[in-house]
């Protein structure tokens, strides 16, 4: 298989190639050629697999040069009942009937970021010392990100780590966990800004070419398409234990911000997965809801994107939907380098008249819904109540659009982001109780931390960088 980019200005390049680095290098995404097809056949003899059965199957049909026997030696490395704890890796529970939670936060960081990021820090560690090389890794998160890739990437050899952070605007735990980290090849660096001034900050280094060469960086943001591939395989298994009969549509609700989780559903569904809807969930920061309901694409400054009790979806420029979106328009590059030159330029861009708005609602099954602060609460409360389950703040904008957009007959799953005991603060307000957290992690705020508050500055990032390495 070979690896494209967006906007057509990329050599065709194998996944090994393309695994280690983030913006292809005319600032668009790297995609494959072509999606590997799944028959129904094939998903019917899928459905006895074990989660690294299952993920070997996909992930080897995207990373083709990597021998078939290392690949299900990694995957297996991955996605172990000690990481997870369960065999299941990604349980299901069943709120009430045809309303289902897909368990994506018993990982090591309690965030669904864990299902790849620990497979790519197998991935990275293997292709470097295959290469003999080095990376260091400079990434943005709004808090679930960092500290998964941190966890994933510490002591690794060859991978050097430097997580942009919006300074203030995490969740003390969040924080802690990965400020707490001493390892000596992790870096956490406070940006005065919001997650998209970090996401920038993190798009201008990519794409100064030069400084990338000199000193080797590398993502593991959402970007990566490393990350997308492995978010694919949890699709598929949470249709193969949901569907009554393969060929049945599953609809999948996800609470969305970069737009990575759910646009690894549009790629499994792209596959030939029969997925019936996929509907985006947001918080107040509802550029994507926007998006979904008339066709405008607008990206909001960072004045106006908002703080919120949901904060890893304080995101207002969602870089993976320029994958969707490629698809969306018939994989027509320099339409694509267009229309992401009116966002550089105007911000923004409508395809609310034109055929593109109903191919992404009827074709391509897409619908949203949004989500804010007194819905989280009440959602929180409702499904202790109901179902005695204590959802996260993104988890519960999630199953809030989920109740609004089930549809009868059709099974409906919403994807878990994060357990509650990464948001004490909203917890508590919704249920007056804290919610428990591993023993492990018991005593977490109080470990030491270390961080650098930078402004919000490429320069000054750079920096830092290249100080550090030295």
């Amino acid at each position: 298989m070979q690896y494209i980019s967006t906007r057509g200005g990329m050599a065709p390049q194998g996944f090994s190639d393309i695994l280690l680095g983030g913006l292809a290098p005319d600032g668009g995404l790297v995609v494959p050629d072509v999606y590997p097809q799944v028959d129904l056949a094939t998903l019917a003899n899928w459905r006895s697999l074990s989660y690294p059965q299952l993920a070997f199957e996909i992930v080897s049909r995207f990373a083709t040069d990597i021998p078939a026997a290392d690949v299900k030696r990694l995957v297996e490395a991955a996605y172990t009942e000690h990481a997870f704890g369960s065999k299941a890796i990604t349980p299901l529970t069943e709120l009430e009937e045809g309303l289902y939670l897909l368990h994506l936060s018993n990982g090591p960081t309690l965030a669904f970021k864990d299902i790849a990021m620990q497979l790519l820090g197998q991935l990275f560690e293997y292709v470097l010392e295959k290469r003999g090389e080095a990376v260091n890794i400079v990434g943005a998160t709004s808090g679930d990100t960092g500290s998964a890739a941190e966890y994933a990437m510490r002591g690794k050899r060859g991978v050097n780590v430097f997580m942009l952070s919006p300074h203030g605007r995490m969740s003390p735990f969040q924080r802690a966990q990965m400020f707490s980290l001493q390892d000596a090849n992790i870096h956490n660096v406070a940006v005065e800004g919001t997650f998209d001034d970090c996401q920038d900050i993190v798009k201008a280094i990519n794409n100064d070419a030069a400084f990338k060469q000199k000193y080797k960086v590398s993502a593991v943001n959402s970007i990566n398409w490393g990350r997308i591939v492995a978010q694919v395989v949890y699709y598929f298994h949470a249709y193969l234990q949901v569907a009554q009969q393969i060929g049945d549509k599953v609809d999948f609700v996800v609470p969305s911000g970069n737009f990575g989780n759910i646009c690894a559903g549009h790629i499994a569904r792209q596959m030939g997965l029969p997925v019936g809807r996929l509907v985006v969930a947001t918080n107040e920061n509802d550029v994507l809801d926007e998006f979904f309901k008339t066709g405008r694409y607008t990206v909001r400054t960072s004045a106006h994107t908002h703080a919120t009790s949901s904060p890893s979806m304080d995101i207002s420029k969602a870089s993976n939907l320029e994958r969707f979106v490629f698809d969306l328009i018939d994989r027509d590059s320099a339409a694509l380098a267009g229309l992401w030159r009116e966002v550089d330029n105007t911000g923004g861009f409508d395809f609310g008249k034109t055929p593109f708005f109903a191919r992404m609602v009827g074709e391509f099954g897409f619908s949203s819904g949004k989500s804010t602060h007194a819905d989280r609460i009440t959602t929180i409360r409702a499904a202790k109540a109901k179902w005695n389950v204590v959802l996260d703040p993104h988890t519960a904008d999630g199953v809030k659009v989920a109740l609004e957009a089930r549809r009868a007959g059709v099974p409906m799953v919403t994807l878990e982001t994060a357990l509650p005991a990464k948001f004490e603060d909203i917890i508590l307000e919704a249920l007056h109780t804290v919610p428990p957290r591993p023993a492990h992690l018991t005593d977490l705020e109080s470990l030491p931390q270390r961080s650098e508050v930078l402004p919000n500055n490429v320069e000054a990032v750079k920096r830092y960088v290249v100080d550090a390495l030295n």
